[in-house]
This record gives C-alpha cells, sequence and structure tokens, in this order.
C-alpha cells in the first residue's frame, strides 16, 4: 500500500490526506505534550515556517504509547500544541504507532531503516519520517533534534 492511499483523521476527525502533500516534503514525527523531547516542537515549528512556503510540512501525529506521555483528549493535545508552542503544522489523531494495534502509516513507515540500517518499532516519542517529493522515506529516531545537520540537509535536498 501506498501512503499516499492510507486514511488519516486530522486532531478534530477531519479527513487527511499524505496524497494532498505528493509535491511537499513531509516530516511525519509522532509528538507527545509529557515527554523530556516535547520542546523539539520549538523546532518542528522552526522548520515549518522556514521551510513550508518552499513546499515543506510536519505532520504531528500524538501517540500515547510511551510512559502515557500524551493522555490529553484532542481538545487539550490542540491547546497544549498551540498556546504552549504555537504550532501551525497539521496533528492527526492520536494514534498507536507500534504493536497490535499499529496504525497503517506506522506500518509503512516503520519498514523504513533508520541511518545504522535499523527498521521496526518506533523507539520513542518524536521519531522522524521525511517522505520525500519521489515518495523516499528518510528515518531519523527521536533524539536527532529538529534542526540538526543531517534533517536540515535531507529536507533542503528534497526541496533543491
Amino acid at each position: 500500500m501506498s501512503l499516499y492511499d492510507i486514511p488519516l483523521k486530522t486532531l478534530d476527525g477531519e479527513p487527511f490526506s499524505l496524497a494532498d502533500h505528493r509535491d511537499r516534503a513531509v516530516l511525519v514525527v509522532n509528538v507527545a505534550s509529557k515527554c523530556g523531547l516535547t520542546p523539539q516542537y520549538e523546532g518542528l515549528e522552526r522548520l515549518q515556517k522556514a521551510y513550508g512556503d518552499r513546499g515543506f510540512t510536519v505532520v504531528g501525529v500524538p501517540c500515547n504509547q510511551f510512559a502515557g506521555q500524551e493522555p490529553g483528549t484532542a481538545e487539550e493535545i490542540s491547546t497544549f500544541c498551540s498556546t504552549t508552542y504555537g504550532v501551525t503544522f497539521p496533528l492527526l489523531e492520536k494514534t498507536d504507532v507500534n504493536g497490535a494495534d499499529r496504525h497503517p502509516l506506522y506500518a509503512e513507515l516503520t519498514k523504513v531503516a533508520d541511518a545504522d540500517g535499523e527498521a521496526g518499532d518506533v523507539q520513542w516519542n518524536f521519531e522522524k519520517f521525511l517522505i520525500g517529493r519521489d515518495g523516499t522515506v528518510t528515518r531519523f529516531r527521536p533524539r536527532t533534534e529538529p534542526e540538526a545537520r543531517e534533517l536540515v540537509s535531507a529536507i533542503e535536498a528534497q526541496l533543491a
């Protein structure tokens, strides 16, 4: 199944499709509000502002599978993201990224290996998957900061 064919929903329950972003570079990130990595929202928003006009979009995917660090309702998550970090990029509905109830989006994304050649389960909150304009996926582990040289270089390569 193509990533562009997987039905998704926004945090407020509206249909969302990666197909609508096929001509853009898309950074899919599983996010959480109560994680030590939560300040990465700042860098993600800076990426959105810096590259959004050039064909780039961050897509946040709230997930509560890691130590219960995203316990909120859709409304609570939305309010937290907008008031605390000024998030303007789309947020999808809360989703399982691992296990028996893994969302089909993550069933596809987790097939991709990281820079060390390891595929499989998402390790923690803020794991990043860059979907290129050509549909290729590059994986960055959670501790890779949004503005890390290797991630920014990969984004810029997609936008060149």
